[in-house]
C-alpha cells in the first residue's frame, strides 16, 4: 500500500482579501472608461479583474477541492470557507462526508454449499482525494463491485448456522459481531486502494434461498419438537419416579413389579402424549 501516491494538503489565498483587491481593480477600470483617459489601461485593469475572478472559490464543510495544474495534480484543499487558488488551476469537487452504499440481495453459497441470500450496507467516506480520483477509474463504482466481492467471500468463509455444521464456532446467523467485524475488514482492504475509509460493515438481510428455504424450515422445525419432546419425556420420568416413590413411602397400595410396570407405562403415556388421555373406569378389582 505504500507504494500509492498520497494526497497534499494546500493552503490557498484568503478570499475576501482578492475580492477587495478585485473591487478596487474594477473601480478603476470604470473610472478610465468614464474619463475616456488611457483606454488600453481600462482593458488590461478588466483583464486583471477577470483573471482574479476565475480564481476564486468557495469550499462546503466536508467538501474538499483536488487541483490540478496543466494535467498534474498539484493538491488537495480540505478546509472550508471563501478562497483564491491560481486560476489556471483545474478544480474537482469531492465530497468527503460519509455516505451509506446499501448493496442488493445477492445469492450465494455457504460454507457448505447451501445457497443463500444475503445483502449488506456499508458506511464510508474519502479518506485520501488522490487516490479516489485517479488510482480507481469512477470509486463510487469500485466500492460496489468490491462491497459485492467481499461480501461472497464472506459468506463462502461460515456455514448459515449449526445445523450445517455443529463444530463451528462462527456462523452467519447467530455470531453478527464477529462476522460484521470480518466483513469490515475484508471491504476496508479491498478498499485501501482507492482511498475509501469503511465507517461500519453490516450485514441487513440473510436467509436461505428459495428453492431450498422450505426444507430448511422443514429441519428447524423437526429438530425443536425433537428438543421438546426430549424435555418433555425427562419430566414425565422425573414425575413418574416421584409419584411411585410417594405411593411407596405413604403404603396407600402395595405394587409388584407387572404392577408397576403397567403403571409407569400409563403415566408415560399420558404425560408424553400430544393428546388429551381418555380415563378409563375399572369397575372390577386391580386383576381385571
Amino acid at each position: 500500500m505504500n507504494s500509492y501516491s498520497a494526497e497534499r494538503i494546500r493552503k490557498p489565498l484568503n478570499g475576501y482579501g482578492i475580492f477587495g483587491l478585485m473591487l478596487v481593480v474594477l473601480a478603476t477600470a470604470i473610472a478610465l472608461l468614464a474619463e475616456k483617459q488611457l483606454p488600453g489601461l481600462a482593458v488590461a485593469a478588466w483583464v486583471v479583474f477577470v483573471f482574479l475572478a476565475r480564481g476564486l472559490m468557495v469550499i462546503p464543510p466536508n467538501t474538499a477541492k483536488v487541483l490540478l495544474l496543466f494535467g498534474k495534480y498539484y493538491g488537495t484543499v480540505r478546509e472550508s470557507g471563501f478562497f483564491w487558488v491560481n486560476p489556471f488551476l483545474q478544480r474537482q469537487t469531492v465530497s468527503v462526508r460519509a455516505r451509506n452504499f446499501e448493496s442488493e440481495q445477492l445469492k450465494v453459497n455457504d460454507k457448505m454449499g447451501n445457497p443463500v441470500l444475503i445483502s449488506v450496507i456499508l458506511v464510508w467516506k474519502v479518506r485520501d482525494t488522490y487516490r479516489a480520483c485517479f488510482e480507481v477509474d469512477q470509486y463510487v463504482n469500485f466500492i460496489k463491485v468490491q462491497t459485492d466481492s467481499a461480501v461472497r467471500k464472506l459468506a463462502a468463509s461460515y456455514p448459515y448456522d449449526h445445523f450445517e455444521d455443529e463444530r463451528a464456532s462462527v456462523t452467519l446467523s447467530t455470531n453478527f459481531d464477529e462476522v460484521n467485524t470480518t466483513l469490515e475488514r475484508e471491504t476496508a482492504e479491498r478498499l485501501e486502494i482507492a482511498g475509501i475509509e469503511v465507517v461500519e460493515a453490516r450485514i441487513t438481510h440473510l436467509s436461505y434461498a428459495p428453492e431450498i428455504a422450505g426444507a430448511m424450515l422443514k429441519r428447524q422445525q423437526a429438530s425443536a419438537v425433537v428438543a421438546a419432546r426430549h424435555k418433555i419425556v425427562e419430566g414425565a420420568v422425573g414425575m413418574v419416579e416421584s409419584a411411585l416413590n410417594l405411593l411407596s413411602s405413604k403404603q396407600i397400595i402395595d405394587l409388584d413389579e407387572e404392577k408397576k410396570a403397567a403403571m409407569v407405562s400409563n403415566l408415560m403415556v399420558v404425560l408424553c402424549g400430544d393428546r388429551e388421555s381418555q380415563p378409563v373406569v375399572n369397575t372390577g378389582t386391580l386383576n381385571h
